[in-house]
């Protein structure tokens, strides 16, 4: 890359950066400590490329100062856990909003393949989910239980199982990015087409809303954290496919640290939801409607309101 250019991509991060430690924008240290590692590599760039250029000098003298300032006045956080949650996963959630949308898309097509091929194809289903599993579930809804193999199991052997198979499924989803994203959008198109095809299943023999009593009542929280863990494959993948300023290796290290903090921050969702699956939806042909429902709304409404409000509501802490 020309000096040229390099200098025009990065000269507004470096005069916002300039402003910060000079004290005229305010940065809580955390971030101020952000924009320092983004400094500091694009020194390293500079010196390596134009190592007796003035934006050596300039990126060194800016380091230098940032370096004194940040580690001088940078507060220890005394419960860095909810720091993470209350701070930094939302702000890395914000600033990677467009894999965040990605996700969402690729999510939304692919369900809508699955409901697609179970529509125009009577054998999808059973390719999809298997001919045992498909005879057993008719089985159940002619003996007035849909979701009879929910019940199936003690409690806490279900929720063990079926919440280390969701992280699972979950890590899979972030660590298949190395793929450059391809391993990612396969693990969730194959799940994406499951669910379509399972729902188009149920309303094909007239217990949709029967099916969604129950499902929902954990699938709410499963389902959504696993987007939000397909957005963490894919912006790993990004990071080896579009390094930027950056060396490769660098820009993979930067998407791998992202998609990570990020997929550790849905495992309390992906917990929560084991725990309903393996507890509380079992009840569902039992309990009144109404308690259904408000389960799922609530449910669906913490992880929403985390992942897609609060992260582009968040005020900053104060320094």
């Amino acid at each position: 890359m020309r000096e040229v250019a390099f200098i025009k991509r990065n000269k507004d991060k470096w005069l916002a950066f300039e402003q910060a430690i000079s004290g005229k924008i305010k940065k809580n240290p955390d971030d101020l400590a952000s924009l320092y590692i983004q400094l500091v590599n694009d020194l390293s760039f500079a010196q390596t490329y134009y190592p007796k250029s003035k934006t050596v000098v300039y990126l060194n003298h800016l380091a230098a100062t940032a370096f004194q300032q940040i580690y001088k006045t940078k507060k220890s956080d005394k419960n860095q856990l909810i720091s993470f949650f209350k701070y930094e996963v939302p702000g890395l959630v914000r600033d990677n909003k467009k894999y965040l949308v990605l996700a969402f898309v690729l999510f939304f097509a692919f369900v809508s393949l699955g409901v697609l091929s179970a529509l125009y194809d009577d054998t999808f289903v059973r390719l999809i989910l298997g001919d045992e599993y498909v005879d057993m579930t008719l089985d159940n809804i002619s003996k007035g239980d849909p979701v009879a193999v929910y019940k199936s199991g003690s409690n806490w052997g279900s929720f063990i199982g079926i919440t280390m198979n969701n992280l699972y499924v979950g890590l899979r989803c972030f660590v298949y990015g190395i793929t450059a994203g391809i391993g990612t959008v396969y693990v969730l198109l194959h799940n994406c087409i499951m669910l379509g095809s399972f729902q188009t299943f149920f309303a094909q023999q007239g217990v949709f809303w029967e099916s969604v009593r129950g499902i929902w009542i954990h699938g709410s929280m499963e389902i959504f954290a696993i987007v939000i863990e397909a957005m963490c494959g894919l912006i790993l993948g990004a990071g080896i496919l579009f390094p930027g300023t950056y060396s490769r290796m660098e820009s993979f290290r930067n998407g791998m640290k992202t998609g990570l903090k990020i997929w550790l921050s849905t495992m309390p969702f992906t917990i929560a939801a084991g725990f309903l699956e393996g507890f509380v939806t079992r009840f569902s042909n039992v309990m009144p409607t109404a308690v259904s429902v408000l389960i799922i709304l609530v449910t669906l409404g913490i992880i929403a309101w985390y992942y897609l409000v609060y992260p582009f509501t968040q005020v900053e802490p104060h320094e």
